[in-house]
């Protein structure tokens, strides 16, 4: 007895070293495409079947709930894009971290819009607009380009500057927002912001952003402010800090959308402004649910551009861009940049 007794720990150490030993394969199995609102399954896999002691899983590097090896995603809470997926594997002495990813696409084809003018109004034609917001009674406008870039209060139906001040030149101008009497202003690619007084114009602050790749859009759902990089991501930033806190994907069926600029908050949605990638040069606002990121609808305003070039030559950069809503009136108005027009449209679904 006394030498079997000898014997347990002694074949037991053994058991752990040969179990050390012993050549562990992990992978994370997932599909790589899911539609939005599917149950999503994870599941880790051993691919010699041996014994492992616990496992624990993230999504975007967030811990989440699971059953033992597998775990079942909620697509609905995370929204549309590529994601991420790792397992922290506890095994025999031994840690180990592995990768995966996957992408979730909306199941429904977006709407498609057309529109009907409303009014016409006169428009600065030297304004290369970037930002464009209603507020009462007035338009607030920026302007972009290097030395140009300008904020501005205007007249609606005269289309006079009522109110301007300049940009520092060494800046490139972006998209703007009024937000609890105060004027955001973004710039494109210094990664850096500035807050004005509303009344004034005069600059209070500059704010940084960091997670976001540049300046685009910018507009607020009257808790946070809401910005665009140029990219398929939409930020959602705290208007104390000016400091983006999460972002969504922006995704139709088939795949993300990217260089979106210009942004309006409307009816609980947002618009998009497209950045132009092709020709014939194409007029587009995205419309997004900005809860998960589904494009929910496609407006074709080509027809305004071309109404414009019968009274005007325009370049290839003067696009579309600019989206203000008049949420008391429930009236709504795009320009594009450097346009002689802007226009007071209604949006009709086809």
């Amino acid at each position: 007895m006394k030498r079997l007794t000898f014997l347990i720990p002694t074949l037991l150490a053994l058991s752990i070293v040969l179990s050390c030993n012993e050549t562990y394969q992990f992978s994370i199995k997932i599909p790589k495409k899911s539609l939005f609102e599917n149950k999503i399954t994870a599941t880790l896999i051993e691919k010699n079947n041996l014994l492992i002691d616990s496992v624990q899983f993230f999504v975007n590097n967030k811990r989440a709930t699971s059953s033992g090896s597998s775990i079942l995603i909620n697509s609905t809470k995370l929204g549309v894009g590529k994601h991420t997926i790792s397992s922290l594997v506890f095994y025999p002495g031994k840690t180990k971290k592995i990768n995966n990813s996957f992408e979730i696409f909306p199941a429904k084809s977006p709407d498609l819009y057309t529109y009907k003018i409303v009014n016409e109004y006169p428009h600065d034609e030297s304004a290369y607009t970037q930002g464009l917001e209603y507020y009462k009674g007035f338009l607030y406008e920026s302007t972009g380009k290097k030395g140009l870039s300008t904020l501005r209060k205007v007249d609606i139906k005269s289309g006079k500057i009522l109110q301007k001040v300049s940009i520092d030149k060494q800046f490139f101008g972006e998209g703007m927002t009024v937000f609890n009497d105060k004027i955001y202003l973004l710039t494109w690619q210094a990664k850096k912001g500035f807050v004005y007084d509303l009344k004034t114009f005069q600059k209070e602050k500059e704010f940084s952003y960091k997670r976001s790749k540049e300046g685009w859009g910018f507009t607020h759902n009257n808790s946070e402010l809401i910005k665009s990089d140029g990219s398929h991501k939409i930020w959602f930033l705290d208007p104390n800090t000016q400091q983006e806190k999460r972002a969504i994907q922006v995704y139709y069926p088939k795949g993300k959308i990217g260089l979106l600029n210009e942004l309006e908050w409307f009816n609980g949605k947002l618009l998009a402004n497209r950045w132009i990638t092709e020709k014939p040069i194409k007029s587009i606002i995205v419309m997004i649910n900005p809860k998960n990121g589904i494009v929910e609808g496609l407006i074709d305003l080509a027809g305004l551009r071309k109404k414009v070039l019968e009274t005007q030559l325009l370049a290839d950069d003067m696009v579309l861009n600019g989206i203000a809503y008049d949420h008391e009136n429930k009236r709504l108005f795009v320009t594009g940049k450097n346009w002689g027009k802007l226009f007071e449209i209604e949006l009709i679904k086809k």
